[in-house]
């Protein structure tokens, strides 16, 4: 099913029809964010934004990187609203020109029932331009409307989007109290939807005093979720003393979605089933927590979603909370404290919190400045000091906001460390003095234990370090993203920098590579060419010594027959001769005479002797054409009819 996607809202609305007020409103909070940025206190280095005269400040943006927006000034602004200080324009645009600044996008995925509709508007529009969107996707009307999911507790129709810091993507729900399902919604389906859904359980251990936030799917059993708290609290099954499920929890073998709990969240309460006496005391108890729970359901669904703690909100676990310190003492290693330290931060705070590096301060260091110059990224230190009023507070309003924690996950590398312990503070000053030096170390010892936490904004900087910002921890939520962002614009001009002369530098590297590479081709190609040549001179000499062999002992054959050959007879003789004339290939003739009786392997012998062997040449008669060396060679001449005189020619076999 493909639903619509609307785009609504503008840069230039006006609310509540007095665009005067709204600028004036504008110019009020850039001024805050101005003071909020540039620290009043000494610090490691001060913030250089300028104060710039525009027509019209810019909005805050948590979500995206900060840009400059001016336009000309209207002739019907009072004089008042003419000038506005930004605090996120470092570099003014020349006389005459225009930047407009891109409106931010938020997108809302809503559910209602068993529809979802896709929602897109600008920040700048509120809260019921959204339900007039749904009301002409679901057909409901927005009197009867409930949007939930908000991460705020006060939101009302005339709220502004951008009031809310919202991430990019968001998901919200329709509750429609006042309105009964449709026929065409089986209960099949209801069930089935139900039985998918994530329910989160928060069920409050009465003796230990603590929270536990735990999400389990719909088709979960409540004998389940018992074994699961038994893992958790042991207490078994059997001993468990429950308040707070419904009536209609009536069997341990339910599922959750039939259970009848509140959906997304149900408060429940556990303890220890011991003596009868004891059991009622502590059933009093549990009761009591659970008419909290009740009364309290909707602050504490708010405060949640803000990451504060749950045990402040119901007045325990702040002593209980800190029985195990963040991080251990004497730790074998950098990296076995963290561990530790990100276990405890889980435990106290929820498991929304930035994601804390796991090694040294070395190794974040190695990770943060000396990689690639596009993959580096700041280096966010974060001290914790128990003993400190405000870090409760900084933790769970401020460190664990949703849209901190993903600007931090997205822009730096954060690594965290434990100061209530003397023996940590004093090995953090050492780490700080062999990283940053001894002013940096002095810095941080200057700070009083009601000023923690501190987040320090560390940038590597050619081959030095450089600390950015300094934030303690009586800050806002805004004031603390846009400390960030401010940090995040002077890294990112800095690393635009160390890239161009990183691309520079391995170019240069990359011609001395090509260089390097077509000189070794080169060379490899001249041994290749000389090696080559060696080896056809070395068959040469061994064909041409090969050659001389066959030669030598062919002349040596012919030597040794010509040596054998009887002696050629007198013409003027008694015996019977045969004189034969034989014509070589070359056209002269060998002549030579033979007694009648010979045998023609003499005649063999003597055309051999004169260069012309007989497995090599064959002897043929001119009429009728007759091939000699086929013939017996004990026959004589006679008998080969070779009498008293004939012409012979010699060819080569092929």
């Amino acid at each position: 099913m493909v639903l619509p996607v609307h785009r609504h809202g503008c840069r230039g609305k006006v609310i509540d029809g007095d665009t005067d007020v709204m600028m004036v409103y504008s110019q009020t909070i850039c001024h805050a964010a101005i003071n909020g940025v540039i620290p009043q206190e000494n610090g490691i280095l001060q913030s250089d934004f300028a104060t710039r005269e525009t027509a019209q400040s810019p909005a805050y943006d948590p979500g995206s990187q900060p840009s400059v927006a001016t336009a000309a000034p209207s002739s019907s602004s009072p004089p008042s609203s003419s000038s506005s200080a930004s605090a996120f324009c470092p570099v003014v645009p020349a006389r005459g020109a225009v930047v407009e600044r891109q409106p931010r996008m938020l997108n809302f995925c809503v559910e209602y029932r068993s529809t979802n509709v896709d929602v897109v508007l600008e920040e700048s529009s509120s809260v019921g331009e959204i339900k007039q969107i749904l009301e002409t996707e679901l057909h409901v009307p927005v009197s009867k409307m409930q949007l939930k999911g908000w991460k705020t507790g006060d939101v009302t129709d005339s709220t502004v989007l951008r009031s809310l810091h919202l991430p990019k993507n968001n998901s919200l729900y329709v509750l429609t109290p006042d309105i009964a399902p449709t026929a065409t919604t089986s209960q099949s389906g209801t069930l089935q939807e139900s039985l998918n859904q994530n329910f989160l359980l928060v069920i409050s251990h009465h003796e230990a005093q603590r929270d536990y936030s735990l999400n389990f799917p719909g088709s979960k059993t409540i004998q389940e979720v018992k074994r699961n708290i038994y893992d958790l609290t042991n207490i078994p099954v059997r001993h468990q003393q429950w308040e707070g499920w419904p009536a209609t929890a009536r069997d341990d073998s339910m599922t959750l979605a039939v259970a009848g709990i509140s959906f997304p969240c149900h408060r429940l309460t556990v303890c220890r089933r011991t003596s009868p006496a004891h059991t009622q005391e502590q059933s009093e108890e549990c009761t009591d927590v659970h008419m909290v729970s009740d009364s309290e359901g909707d602050d504490f669904e708010d405060a949640s979603e803000f990451g504060v703690d749950e045990g402040e909100i119901f007045g325990m676990g702040t002593s209980a909370s800190r029985k195990s310190p963040m991080m251990p003492e004497n730790a074998e290693n950098e990296g076995d404290a963290l561990l530790h330290f990100t276990a405890e931060f889980s435990s106290r705070y929820g498991e929304c919190h930035p994601v804390f590096f796991i090694g040294s301060l070395e190794a974040a260091f190695q990770e943060t400045f000396y990689g690639k110059a596009r993959d580096r990224k700041p280096l966010a230190i974060y001290l914790h000091q128990d003993d400190s009023v405000l870090t409760n507070v900084f933790c769970s309003q401020m460190l664990c906001a949703e849209s901190i924690v993903s600007y931090l996950s997205q822009n730096f590398i954060t690594w965290a460390w434990d100061m209530t312990k003397e023996a940590n503070r004093a090995r953090l000053l050492t780490m700080c003095t062999r990283h940053f030096g001894s002013v940096v170390a002095q810095t941080i010892r200057t700070y009083k234990t009601d000023q923690f936490p501190l987040l320090l904004i560390i940038m590597g900087k050619r081959s030095s370090n450089e600390v950015l910002n300094v934030i303690q921890g009586n800050t806002t939520v805004d004031e603390l993203m846009m400390r960030l962002m401010a940090a995040m614009e002077i890294f990112t001009a800095q690393q635009q920098e160390d890239i161009r002369d990183e691309d520079e530098r391995e170019a240069r590297e990359l011609v001395k590579r090509e260089q390097d590479e077509a000189y070794r081709v080169s060379l490899e190609a001249d041994r290749a060419k000389r090696e080559a040549q060696e080896r056809e001179m070395a068959e040469q000499v061994r064909l041409e010594q090969i050659r001389k062999e066959q030669e030598d002992e062919r002349e040596a054959i012919r030597l040794s027959l010509e040596q054998a050959l009887p002696p050629e007879p007198e013409e003027e003789g008694s015996e019977p001769i045969s004189k034969l004339r034989i014509r070589t290939p070359s056209g002269e003739f060998l002549v030579r005479r033979f007694q009648g009786s010979c045998k023609l392997q003499v005649l063999f012998d003597f055309v051999a002797s004169k260069g012309f062997p007989w497995e090599e040449f064959k002897l043929l008669t001119t009429f009728p054409r007759r091939n000699v060396t086929q013939l017996d060679p004990t026959w004589s001449l006679v008998e080969a009819k070779l009498f008293p005189q004939e012409t012979l020619f010699l060819e080569a076999k092929e």
